[in-house]
C-alpha cells in the first residue's frame, strides 16, 4: 500500500485542525463573555475578550457580599456524588444478576429497564412529584438524589451488564470450587475486573445529576436548596440577561465534570480498548 501524498496527508490535518477549531468555538467565545466585564451581549464573532476582567467571577461568588454561590455549589456536589454511589451500586448488584444468575423473569425485566430509557425524563415529572409529595421529600436533596438515581439506573445497568457479559464465566467457577459465595464472587473477583466500566458508570450517573435543571427547579422551591443549574436561571430574566455572570456560571459548573474526566480518565480509555481479561 502506498503512501499517502503530502497533499493528502495536509488535508487530513486541516481537517482536523478545522473540526477542533468548530468545536472549540463555543468555548471560547462564552469564556471571552465570562472575562468582558459587563452584562452586555457582545455580538461580534472574535472569540477573544477586548478588555479582560474577573468582575463576573467575583460578582458571582459575591452578589450582595453573600457569597450565596457556596451553597448551591454545595448542593450540587452532594446530589451528584450521592446519586453516583446510589446509582453505582444500584446497578452494580443488579448488573451482576442480570449477567451472572438466571432466574424467572430476567428477559423480561431487562426489556422492561430498556423500555424505560425511550422516554424523556420530564415525562415522569407529574408522578415523581406526587411520590415526593407523599414521603415529604419535595424541597429537599434526599429526594432529587432518589430522582436522579432512578432515572440513570436503567442505563447503568445495560451498560454494566455488557461489560460483565465479556468477562469469562471460568472465573466464577474457578471461585465457586474454592467455596466463594456469590457474593465474594461479586467483591473479590467481578468488581475489581470491571473497574473501567464502573468509571464509565459512576461519570454517567455523576453528569446526570451535576447537569440537569428541570427536574430540579421543579422539585425544589426552597431557594436554599437549589443547585448550580436552578441558581444561573436566576441571571435570565424576561426582560434583561446577565450575560456575563451567566457565562462565568457556566464555566463554574463544567470545572468539576473535566475534574471528575481527568481523575477517571486512565479508567475511561482502558474501557474502551482493553477486555475483563488478559492472557
Amino acid at each position: 500500500m502506498s503512501r499517502p501524498s503530502a497533499v493528502r496527508h495536509a488535508l487530513g490535518h486541516a481537517a482536523v485542525v478545522a473540526a477542533t477549531g468548530a468545536a472549540l468555538y463555543p468555548v471560547l467565545w462564552v469564556i471571552k463573555m465570562a472575562l468582558s466585564p459587563g452584562q452586555a451581549f457582545d455580538p461580534s464573532p472574535s472569540p477573544w475578550p477586548r478588555v479582560v476582567s474577573l468582575q463576573n467571577f467575583r460578582d458571582l461568588w459575591g452578589l450582595g457580599g453573600t457569597g450565596h454561590l457556596w451553597r448551591e455549589l454545595g448542593n450540587s456536589l452532594i446530589v451528584a456524588v450521592a446519586t453516583a454511589l446510589v446509582g453505582l451500586l444500584s446497578s452494580a448488584t443488579a448488573a451482576f444478576a442480570f449477567s451472572r444468575l438466571r432466574f424467572r423473569g430476567r428477559q423480561a425485566s431487562l426489556a422492561f429497564f430498556l423500555a424505560t430509557q425511550m422516554f424523556p425524563g420530564i415525562m415522569m415529572a407529574i408522578p415523581l412529584y406526587i411520590l415526593l409529595d407523599d414521603l415529604r421529600l419535595l424541597d429537599s436533596l434526599t429526594g432529587l438524589v432518589l430522582v436522579y438515581s432512578t432515572t440513570s439506573v436503567p442505563f447503568c445497568v445495560w451498560s454494566l451488564k455488557g461489560y460483565l457479559d465479556t468477562l469469562p464465566r471460568e472465573l466464577d467457577e474457578a471461585a465457586r470450587i474454592d467455596g466463594a459465595t456469590s457474593w465474594q464472587i461479586f467483591w473479590k473477583v467481578i468488581l475489581p475486573l470491571a473497574r473501567p466500566a464502573l468509571a464509565v458508570t459512576a461519570l454517567f450517573a455523576f453528569l446526570s445529576a451535576w447537569n440537569e435543571y428541570i427536574l430540579a427547579a421543579t422539585f425544589l422551591g426552597d431557594a436554599r436548596k437549589y443547585t448550580l443549574p436552578v441558581a444561573l436561571q436566576s441571571y435570565v430574566g424576561e426582560y434583561h440577561t446577565e450575560w456575563g455572570h451567566f457565562a462565568a456560571g457556566a464555566i463554574v459548573v463544567s470545572i468539576p465534570v473535566m475534574l471528575v474526566f481527568f481523575a477517571l480518565q486512565k479508567h475511561l480509555v482502558a474501557g474502551l480498548t482493553a477486555g475483563g481479561v488478559k492472557g
